[in-house]
């Protein structure tokens, strides 16, 4: 495929391997989201804001044992959304790349896509969960808007930078036999 530098792209089209990057990149995000906000520094759960959300889900206090056992549940349903992300991604992405796999995996084409994925994670869990249905925010408490705003922020970076890092690189040709 010529391109407007002049230069030839060999390999896997950069497009194909998009929606793989972005599937990728929604699971992956889900799970720092998950694992660093949810499980390690404990700021929220799935749940822990439908005391003031906007659909009238019924209040699961995390300080308790058992709004902390639902909360947690939750929680997991969000995971396996996560892992059924990543396992679709590297589905999606062993199914379009049939040479130079090595080559792809370290490309900025497949890399910028995995950021723009999470960086669209950032935005519709960001825009549904915390703002439109409320059902939690990135932390609780006086600022809560300015973390959830934050979040939004990082999002929008990450989805254009992904979106520039991925058009800044180019499919690399497939290696050569032995």
């Amino acid at each position: 495929m010529a391109i407007a530098t002049g230069e030839v792209r060999d390999g896997p089209d950069p497009r194909s391997i998009r929606l793989p990057g972005i599937v990728l990149g929604v699971g992956l995000g889900g799970f720092v989201d998950g694992i660093l906000l949810h499980q390690l520094l404990q700021w929220h759960h799935m749940l822990t804001s439908t005391n003031t959300d906007r659909i009238g889900i019924k209040y699961y206090s995390p300080h308790t044992v058992s709004g902390l056992r639902m909360n947690t549940v939750w929680d997991g349903i969000f995971h396996t959304v996560c892992w059924l992300a990543v396992l679709i991604g590297l589905a999606l992405l062993y199914s379009r790349v049939t040479h130079g796999r090595r080559r792809v995996w370290g490309s900025r084409v497949l890399w910028g896509w995995v950021l723009a994925g999470w960086g669209l994670f950032n935005l519709v869990e960001g825009l549904l969960d915390h703002q439109i249905l409320g059902i939690h925010h990135v932390h609780g408490g006086p600022y809560q808007v300015w973390w959830d705003i934050g979040f939004l922020v990082m999002g929008a970076l990450l989805l254009v930078g992904g979106w520039a890092l991925q058009r800044g690189g180019r499919a690399l040709p497939p290696e050569r036999g032995a």
